[in-house]
């Protein structure tokens, strides 16, 4: 137990160091890092994941994706298995917006039970920010749009 603790605290601090300069879009500048813990938490006590590794890339499933952080770096601080589960939620930021997230929908059936676990939770984190705070320079949102969440949500496929 105390091992699996150190393990997620590694990873907390791991991106803690990666997000440092880096804030949400909120009117307030909220630290980054709030949001991989935001996700991580909804996982741990809302869906009653206990499993570390998914943890671990619930803290970690920005990282590539908005810093420079390699998979490679991943996998070899946090293993093969937490590096697989971030690669898989990770978007290719060199692709157009509509793009990734056509491809987002169009994977996600095929996703590993730990990838689809960290993406409903960054939706569902995300979706509620939203309801919280609109991001600066954007006009509420009258309604959302949630595409691709039927067939993420089917957690236990795959």
């Amino acid at each position: 137990m105390g091992s699996d603790v150190a393990r997620l605290l590694e990873a907390a601090d791991f991106a803690a160091r990666k997000h440092r300069q880096q804030r949400r879009k909120d009117p307030e500048g909220t630290p980054y890092i709030n949001h991989p813990i935001g996700v991580a938490r909804i996982l741990s006590r809302e869906a009653g994941v206990t499993d570390i590794a998914v943890l671990q890339a619930a803290l970690l499933h920005d990282t590539v994706e908005d810093t420079g952080t390699t998979f490679s770096e991943i996998e070899e601080h946090f293993g093969e298995e937490v590096r697989q589960i971030v690669e898989e939620v990770t978007d290719d930021k060199l692709l157009p917006k509509m793009e990734r997230k056509r491809l987002q929908i169009e994977r996600a059936p095929q996703s590993s039970r730990g990838a689809k676990l960290v993406k409903l939770a960054d939706k569902l984190y995300n979706l509620r920010d939203l309801n919280r705070s609109t991001p600066a320079g954007r006009a509420a949102c009258g309604s959302l749009r949630v595409d691709g969440l039927v067939g993420m949500g089917r957690v236990g496929a795959a």
